[in-house]
């Protein structure tokens, strides 16, 4: 299988141990293209997690140097966007990995992707107890996921309505979360409650939760891409006081700043699949015949290869400035992300709504790869943060920088 990472075209946007990191990335990729092979779904969820951790992928979403004693997690009061490189997050790094991932095994990219959302709250905010903890999930040994999201609490994080109550062991937990991705192969899940739905924000809080106590239930969930996925349900389950994740009222700043670490990254994986796309497009156009002559001879359909490129280009440019300066600035960055992240996701759905297209009849049979990655780009533009959303967090930054005085015609 032949894959292009982003270095080879655009080295000026990493340093040596990118192109090193890339090199290594390109090596693992036969490894997760077999991951479907298993025999159902529970196996293949398996097979995934230890091609990751055979491969090494989960050190770059679960920082090392964030796990020494003592080390200082983010101020979840200020405005950078995360921490810097040596402690937190490589993001160039993550969106390489996504990238590939995204390219060879959507599976494999979803449990990555969650292992970090699950875990990066303990990176923010965590004890050194908590920290300490991490070490297995460095390893695969223990697999976290993210519980944000609520039957009628989604982009609106405010409205969670899972309470925390006060108890003597600590705290009892009840609710139920929805679409959680890494449920049935996770064993923590990071769980975001209110102690009084009246307090809004002030009331959040975060608590690193093992799935295996009292009172839990999971029920498995089938999404149209393949990853494992569930509802988590909380009844009376009680966690000790070292569960709870920084301080009561943090929960929505940890859960802003986690999300914001990784949304980058899913236009990342959202370029894998588009390249996948193209690349499938151009070996079957270029060995069919119809009216006498190959498809990829064919100027309409050259017209369609043409808008992929395009559009592959633009997304691949859009994530990497951002993942760039995320990586090099301190100043928040968060429309420049969002930036792309919509635009990486809608021009995704585009490229491999056309290879569809040109592949006929044979893209919309189940089972075909450009079927398959028809399914599973459809999820990124909802996952952290809708296209709306993302579209609103951009428009409100544009009018907000638009606040000049008034022109003589009495425009802004």
């Amino acid at each position: 299988m032949k894959m292009r990472l982003s270095t080879h075209d655009l080295p000026m946007f990493f340093a040596e141990s990118h192109l090193a990191l890339a090199k290594g990335l390109a090596a693992a990729a036969p490894a997760f293209a077999a991951i479907e092979a298993a025999p159902d779904e529970e196996a293949r969820d398996r097979a995934a997690v230890e091609a990751l951790t055979a491969a090494g992928l989960f050190e770059l979403v679960v920082p090392l140097g964030a796990l020494r004693p003592g080390a200082p997690g983010i101020d979840v009061e200020s405005s950078a966007s995360d921490l810097r490189i040596g402690f937190g997050i490589d993001t160039r790094a993550l969106c390489l990995a996504r990238e590939m991932l995204g390219y060879v095994s959507v599976r494999a990219d979803s449990i990555f992707a969650v292992q970090g959302l699950g875990t990066h709250p303990i990176v923010l905010a965590g004890s050194d107890e908590q920290r300490a903890h991490l070490r297995a999930f460095v390893r695969g040994a223990g697999i976290a996921a993210f519980a944000l999201t609520e039957p009628d609490a989604g982009s609106d994080v405010a409205a969670i309505s899972t309470r925390a109550t006060p108890c003597p062991e600590g705290y009892r937990l009840d609710g139920e979360k929805l679409f959680i991705s890494n449920l049935g192969i996770a064993d923590h899940a990071t769980v975001f409650a209110t102690l009084d739905p009246a307090l809004g924000n002030a009331g959040l809080v975060a608590f690193w939760v093992p799935l295996s106590l009292p009172g839990i239930t999971i029920r498995r969930l089938t999404a149209i891409a393949p990853h494992p996925i569930g509802a988590l349900e909380l009844h009376g389950v009680v966690v000790r006081p070292g569960a709870q994740i920084g301080e009561v009222g943090q929960g929505m700043k940890i859960a802003l700043k986690t999300l914001d670490a990784f949304r980058v990254s899913v236009g990342a994986a959202a370029v894998g699949m588009a390249c996948r796309a193209l690349d499938e497009t151009l070996r079957f156009v270029s060995g069919r015949s119809q009216f006498g002559k190959r498809l990829s001879e064919q100027p309409l359909v050259q017209a369609h290869l043409a808008d992929m490129a395009v559009d592959l280009d633009a997304a691949r440019l859009l994530v990497l400035r951002a993942a760039y300066l995320k990586d090099t600035i301190d100043t928040k960055i968060t429309t420049e992300v969002s930036i792309a992240k919509l635009g990486a996701t809608e021009a995704a759905q585009r490229v491999i709504d056309r290879a569809v297209q040109l592949f006929g009849g044979r893209g919309v049979m189940a089972g075909s790869v450009v079927e398959h990655l028809y399914r599973a780009i459809r999820p990124l533009r909802i996952y952290e943060g809708t296209s709306e959303i993302q579209r609103m967090i951009i428009g409100r930054a544009l009018a907000k920088a638009q606040t000049g005085p008034m022109t003589e015609r009495g425009e802004p």
